[in-house]
């Protein structure tokens, strides 16, 4: 059995959130979180965050907490996905880059800013559902932070 790990962060950006939204031409959008499978150069999990999302969003973050770990078992392979919450410091989509960008099966991915809230984040799709749950749970804390 194979386990492959994933990096992948709820970003704070002052009083916004920043997520992923994603789609496919005649399906239906949601939001997720910024991150993916951690590589073999990568020296560790936040090695692989920062990376990240450099790739998807062009983006700098700040030091990064740990507060979620989700695991998918599979039938050759188990998916364990650490999240993260990072401030986000800088974003410049021309600085993305990634075998993402250039991948027509990837669809369409673009960064989405929502307030810092339980409504916003409710309206949002965020997923995967656990994800979602834990985010609106702690939203309010964050945004007191």
């Amino acid at each position: 059995m194979r386990i492959r790990h994933k990096a992948r962060a709820v970003l704070l950006d002052h009083d916004h959130l920043v997520f992923l939204k994603r789609g496919w031409p005649g399906g239906d959008s949601y939001c997720t979180t910024v991150g993916g499978s951690v590589e073999p150069g990568d020296a560790d999990l936040e090695a692989a965050l920062r990376r990240e999302a450099m790739e998807e969003i062009g983006g700098t973050i700040g030091p990064a907490t740990e507060f979620l770990t989700l695991t998918e078992p599979g039938a050759t392979t188990t998916v364990v996905e650490h999240y993260f919450l990072a401030d986000l410091l800088d974003m410049d989509l021309s600085r993305r880059h990634g075998p993402e960008l250039g991948d027509p099966d990837t669809g369409d991915f673009a960064p989405v800013r929502v307030p810092l809230s339980r409504p916003a984040v409710a309206a949002l799709n965020l997923q995967p559902p656990a994800l979602a749950e834990h985010v609106l749970r702690h939203v309010d804390a964050w945004g007191a932070a």
